[in-house]
């Protein structure tokens, strides 16, 4: 459902983008077929990304990370980001497993509490409380 709601998103940008005099082609105008093709490289990008990442990590650990991804699809997509990379560069010695997953979590957990700011709430007293 989430795929397909994007999918629209994208059309729709990709419509917009075009009546702006965006990309495209005769007249400044992005056609259907150009539309479809992009969107069938999006598509492609986005199962052979699935494909390496399967490879890369258990079953236990794609789980979990399915999981997280439909509650938080940002903090997903940084860990699938962290795990490819330390794979081109050759750190992955074995497949990630559930619990190195969760440290890789905590991880980028640690990093947003930090970069957030703290916020505190005081309360008001009253203007007419007798302190007597």
């Amino acid at each position: 459902m989430d795929s397909d709601l994007e999918a629209i998103r994208q059309r729709r940008m990709m419509e917009m983008m075009a009546k702006q005099g965006g990309m495209g082609g005769p007249g400044g105008a992005m056609t259907a077929e150009q539309a479809e093709e992009q969107e069938a490289a999006r598509r492609e990008a986005e199962d052979k990304r699935s494909g390496m990442l399967a490879t890369f990590m258990t079953a236990e650990a794609r789980e979990r990370l399915a999981r997280i991804a439909l509650v938080k699809p940002e903090k997903a997509r940084g860990v699938e980001n962290m795990i490819l990379a330390a794979a081109q560069r050759g750190q992955l010695g074995e497949k990630v497993s559930d619990e190195r997953l969760m440290s890789m979590l905590e991880q980028i957990s640690e990093r947003e509490g930090a970069a957030k700011p703290k916020i505190t709430i005081q309360r008001r007293r009253p203007l007419f409380e007798d302190d007597d």
